[in-house]
């Protein structure tokens, strides 16, 4: 499979596309008017736990206190009285009093709050019932595992880690993983034994794939900058006096350079010239061998249309994708979940109704798969496809859509068919979806799709008429309405303007005015609005 990285850089926008053997695989875009929060490091204070929800809000410093679940609550922060002798208790309750709640060191972990209040419990099926060290006005460092969607604030966690390009560290963790992807149990022994000759007590790390094969040096200098990354934000929070910033994550090309780019990919084409030499500089000091796949286009025309990439860029912003035998699916995102309709179109090769619906289930199956990665769709999906009787083919439509799925970073969960044919899924929810970055709600709609008919907004101007003619005997009046309400009463005058000067005895005149909703119209006379008087 040949993988390349484009990187292609606007005013407006910077778009990231991963291509497999030419075809659109993954899209990452960024506007530097909206900085996604993903991955920051906050020193933030707890504003009130809630037990009945397993979880607490804390403040962060943003417009909507961080959501923290207890399941993302690290192990340091739990209560094992196991750990506590006789004398860290009677030392813990001689701190003074001012030094309970907004501790530098209960914030660091280097010591456990002190309260005299009930602490909440975390009910698991690991671990059973779990008491987690959290209380209202607590300091503590977070990290942005969501971002904020909807209504809904973003999502944090105490697992904090600040990720290399070969690790990531755990300041609050003492495990040491090594990634799956290194096989050679000789390989995943010596780079264990590498962290654990560097790591600090109490400190735990994970190694990435990157990382097989490099030496002891090149391992232990990666250690040391990530090391100083986090004395740099200890610093940071002893010095600090209220909810704030310690950590801003990268932007997203260089998150997808040090996260992506590695040996099975081709090239890294990127059409900005500052940008290039970031990314040259970066490669060249901690991947040097594939310092020669990054490249500079310098070519008049977009990257993306030389590419051939933009067509399907564009399909991901239509509500309709079309599949190879004619059919199609329909993609809406509702408040709760996003809804795919699979339609089989007009043309189909196969003989039988159940033939026809294999075939353009099984396209939608690839297409459904490859635009949840290109959207970045997540929460609940909901697939209607077109029904089948067979239950050999509804197996079969499952274990593919599973078998898609699995080559999806994110965590993606696939349930059987339903009996009307329907399939559940639901993927794991990051950042938010393409929909939300790359559009607004409409001003005329608010976002729900449909806008008042011309026909029910001049109604109610009738029925204003009606109430003014009965409370006046003026014979003008100006109405102002949307530009699209406007002109169809001037292609229905007959049934509007003339209408009301026969039965009314009223001289209309009409007036454009596109900061009016297409459900709203305004009224004068003299210049003077007289609607609420009337209505």
């Amino acid at each position: 499979m040949v993988r390349r990285i484009f990187i292609n850089s606007t005013p407006t926008h910077l778009r990231i596309a991963i291509t497999e053997d030419g075809k659109l695989a993954e899209l990452f875009t960024e506007e530097p008017e909206r900085t996604d929060t993903v991955g920051n490091i906050y020193l933030g204070k707890v504003s009130k736990v809630v037990q009945g929800m397993n979880a607490a809000f804390v403040d962060i410093g943003l417009e909507q206190d961080a959501f923290l679940h207890f399941s993302d609550v690290d192990e340091s922060m739990e209560d094992n009285e196991e750990d506590d002798d006789e004398d860290a208790r009677n030392q813990a309750v001689e701190l003074p009093e001012t030094d309970k709640v907004d501790s530098v060191e209960v914030a660091l972990r280097l010591a456990k709050p002190v309260s005299k209040k009930k602490l909440p419990t975390f009910a698991t099926k690991r671990s059973g019932l779990i008491t987690i060290n959290l209380h209202a006005r607590q300091q503590v460092v977070v990290q942005v595992t969501r971002d904020a969607y909807g209504t809904k604030g973003v999502r944090v966690t105490t697992k904090v880690g600040i990720a290399g390009r070969n690790l990531v560290l755990l300041p609050f963790d003492t495990s040491i993983g090594v990634s799956r992807k290194v096989v050679s149990v000789k390989e995943r022994k010596r780079l264990r034994a590498v962290a654990k000759s560097i790591l600090r007590p109490g400190m735990g790390c994970i190694i990435r794939t990157a990382a097989s094969g490099l030496t002891e040096e090149e391992v232990r200098l990666e250690f040391e900058s990530v090391l100083n990354q986090w004395d740099e934000i200890a610093a940071d929070v002893r010095k600090a006096t209220g909810p704030t910033l310690l950590y801003q994550e990268a932007g997203i090309a260089h998150s997808v350079i040090r996260d992506l780019f590695k040996s099975d990919v081709t090239q890294v084409i990127v059409d900005d010239r500052k940008l290039y030499r970031e990314i040259k500089s970066y490669v060249q000091k901690t991947a040097p061998h594939l310092d020669g796949k990054v490249e500079l286009f310098t070519e008049a025309r977009s990257m993306f249309d030389v590419y051939g990439i933009e067509r399907e860029v564009h399909l991901t912003h239509s509500r309709t994708v079309p599949l190879p035998s004619g059919g199609s699916i329909v993609i809406d995102h509702t408040e709760a979940m996003v809804v795919v309709d699979v339609n089989s179109g007009r043309a189909s090769n196969e003989r039988s109704q159940e033939g026809n619906a294999v075939k353009t289930n099984f396209e939608a199956v690839k297409e459904v798969a490859k635009q949840m990665r290109l959207r970045d769709i997540g929460g609940i999906i909901c697939v209607d496809f077109i029904d089948m009787q067979q239950e050999d083919n509804r197996r079969k439509l499952f274990n593919e859509m599973r078998n898609e799925v699995a080559r999806d970073r994110a965590k993606t969960v696939v349930y059987p068919l339903s009996q009307i044919g329907l399939m559940q899924m639901t993927r794991q929810r990051i950042r938010r979806n393409l929909a939300d970055r790359s559009s607004g709600d409409c001003p005329l709609c608010f976002g729900t799709g449909r806008v008042q008919s011309p026909e029910t907004t001049v109604s109610g101007i009738d029925r204003w008429m009606r109430n003014y003619r009965a409370g006046t005997w003026h014979f003008g009046v100006t109405v102002a309405a949307h530009p699209y309400v406007c002109h169809y009463m001037q292609r229905k005058r007959g049934a509007t303007l003339w209408k009301w000067l026969r039965s009314y005895f009223l001289f209309v005149s009409l007036r454009e005015d596109d900061s009016l909703d297409a459900g709203e119209f305004r009224c004068f006379r003299g210049g003077n609005e007289i609607t609420r008087q009337f209505m």
